[in-house]
């Protein structure tokens, strides 16, 4: 099954269950927290109230499937090729930060470019959304609603800019508003093998491929992933977890995103992001 965050000038903001073979979305009624966990727990389309006639797809914006109350962790370094690019060695246990809800965009929203970054980068990225608010740590994927496309667009040179002996400025460089595109719906795990996925991601600029990988190259796989962050800070119903990038960014090859570049980031099994990077913006300087 297939569920999306939607907008229409019509209905307003709603959830939908998606068919993509018919063009069309039927709305859910009720709050996302009162059905997740019933899909969660493989309940299937009963779990779901729709209300109301189906929509034609191709009439909706998709928004990124995630509720503003909702929390965005990243975790980074998780795949052994990509640390390659960044000249960093594996680190003994996964690493996690947040990114502001601000920092996304829907399935075909443009890419706004920050005016303070002159590297702005891709990462094709498999997105875990959390269903429930119980974790289970002896068994982590039960609390899986289902997976979605995540594009984690940087800002390197703001990502290096922190102060020596700080660190990272993770913050600007993951956080800048309307960067990061996430979606285009969710597909529920039961369309998926047990287990943590085994699918392959790649992400397209202009139709050329940057990076082509697998989640079977993750060292640490999605149950570890939320193991590890439910244990330092509680998932909660609707939390998306970005599970890392493989290798091919533009930290390590040089290639850069650029004004008017289009940017198709895709999970097999999943769909595709397909996202224009905007007008850069000229940055005022502040001579007072």
């Amino acid at each position: 099954m297939k569920l999306a965050r939607c907008e229409h000038p019509a209905v307003g903001i709603f959830w939908a269950v998606v068919d993509v073979a018919q063009d069309q979305v039927t709305p859910v009624s009720g709050d996302f927290r009162d059905w997740a966990p019933a899909v969660a727990a493989g309940r299937g389309i009963s779990s779901v109230r729709l209300a109301g006639p189906p929509l034609a797809l191709s009439e909706i914006r998709l928004l990124p499937p995630i509720e503003p109350i909702n929390r965005v962790v990243v975790a980074g370094a998780n795949y052994a090729k990509h640390l390659v690019e960044f000249g960093l060695s594996a680190p003994a246990q996964p690493v996690a930060f947040l990114k502001a809800y601000g920092a996304l965009i829907g399935a075909s929203d443009p890419i706004r470019f920050p005016p303070l970054t002159e590297e702005l980068d891709h990462e094709v990225e498999l997105v875990a959304v959390i269903g429930t608010g119980e974790i289970d740590v002896e068994n982590p994927l039960a609390c899986v609603l289902g997976y979605t496309v995540g594009n984690d667009v940087s800002a390197r040179d703001l990502q290096r800019s922190g102060p020596p002996g700080i660190g990272m400025d993770l913050f600007a460089a993951k956080s800048q508003d309307q960067t990061t595109g996430l979606g285009p719906w969710i597909v529920t795990k039961d369309e998926f093998a047990q287990g943590s996925p085994r699918l392959r991601l790649t992400l397209k600029v202009n139709g050329e491929i940057r990076q082509d990988g697998s989640t079977a190259e993750m060292t640490w796989d999605v149950g570890q992933l939320i193991r590890f962050v439910q244990q330092r800070s509680s998932f909660a119903t609707g939390d998306v977890l970005f599970t890392g990038s493989p290798a091919g960014v533009g930290m390590g090859t040089g290639l850069y995103l650029k004004e008017g570049d289009v940017v198709e980031a895709s999970v097999e099994g999943i769909g595709t992001l397909r996202n224009v990077v905007g007008k850069k913006p000229q940055l005022i300087e502040n001579h007072t």
